[in-house]
């Protein structure tokens, strides 16, 4: 019965630890070029920007992570598990797109087409609340 929303979380939790790793990657290449240069690479102060769109994509996920399950679940088993699959599904496709859509480094601005990805994210929210006062709307 729940199928779905665990195959969404799975993934979810997945996507969040690629994450992870691309952050690790992203600081074992800059100490490494840093280290060329004669510079010393400093993660928390030195604000490289490529360094700064790694954290940004993971921290992004992670800010957002506690609502988007809450709202997965509560959705699966109040509404119905094929809505919480289907809007979960499509939240998570648009967290895997955000950093395709922020690209490699932060820049001084956001870019605009970041917003595919984020609106879509708080449509999904969106709908999953409805959803959920619909439910106790409706139910009488």
């Amino acid at each position: 019965m729940y199928h779905g929303p665990i195959v969404v979380t799975l993934l979810y939790v997945t996507l969040y630890y690629a994450f992870q790793i691309h952050i690790m990657r992203v600081k074992g290449r800059l100490v490494s070029e840093y280290k060329a240069r004669g510079e010393k690479f400093d993660r928390y102060f030195g604000q490289d920007r490529h360094m700064l769109a790694a954290d940004r994509i993971q921290l992004n996920m992670l800010e957002h992570m506690p609502v988007f399950l809450v709202l997965l679940w509560m959705s699966a088993v109040f509404v119905d598990p094929m809505f919480a699959t289907v809007v979960g599904g499509i939240y998570t496709a648009a967290r895997a797109l955000y950093p395709f859509l922020m690209g490699d480094r932060l820049g001084r601005g956001i870019r605009p087409r970041i917003l595919i990805a984020t609106v879509t994210g708080y449509l999904a929210i969106v709908a999953f609340v409805g959803g959920l006062v619909w439910k106790m709307v409706t139910a009488g």
